[in-house]
C-alpha cells in the first residue's frame, strides 16, 4: 500500500510562507515520473501548481511563478513546495501527487489558508 503523507499548511497572513512536505509511507515506489503538488480551491477544478521530474526538470503554474520554488529526491520519495508572498487567492487544499508509468497516487491534502 502506497500512502502520500503531507504537512505544512496552516493559516498565514498575506505575503508569508508556508513549506509543504510529501513524503510516502509504506513501500517506496520505482519508477517514478514526477512528483508535485496541485490545488482545489472551493467551486474550483484542481489545478497543478508545481511538479518536478525524475530528471530534475520542474513545471509551474504561471500563477506561482517567483513565488513558490518545488525541490525533493524523487529516489527518496519526497517533495517540498516553498511557498512565499503568498496571496489570498493561494488559498486551497494542497495535494500531493506522485507518477509512475502506470499509476497516479494522491495525498489526503493539506489546507493552506491566506489571509488577507
Amino acid at each position: 500500500q502506497v500512502q502520500l503523507v503531507e504537512s505544512g499548511g496552516g493559516l498565514v497572513q498575506a505575503g508569508g510562507s508556508l513549506r509543504l512536505s510529501c513524503a510516502v509511507s509504506g513501500r517506496s515506489v520505482f519508477s517514478i515520473n514526477a512528483m508535485g503538488w496541485y490545488r482545489q480551491a472551493p467551486g474550483k477544478q484542481r489545478e497543478l501548481v508545481a511538479q518536478i521530474s525524475s530528471g530534475g526538470n520542474t513545471d509551474y503554474a504561471d500563477s506561482v511563478k517567483g513565488r513558490f520554488t518545488i525541490s525533493g529526491d524523487i529516489a527518496k520519495n519526497t517533495v517540498y513546495l516553498q511557498m512565499n508572498s503568498l496571496k489570498s487567492e493561494d488559498t486551497a487544499v494542497y495535494y500531493c501527487n506522485l507518477k509512475t508509468g502506470i499509476y497516479g497516487y494522491w495525498g489526503q491534502g493539506t489546507q493552506v489558508t491566506v489571509s488577507s
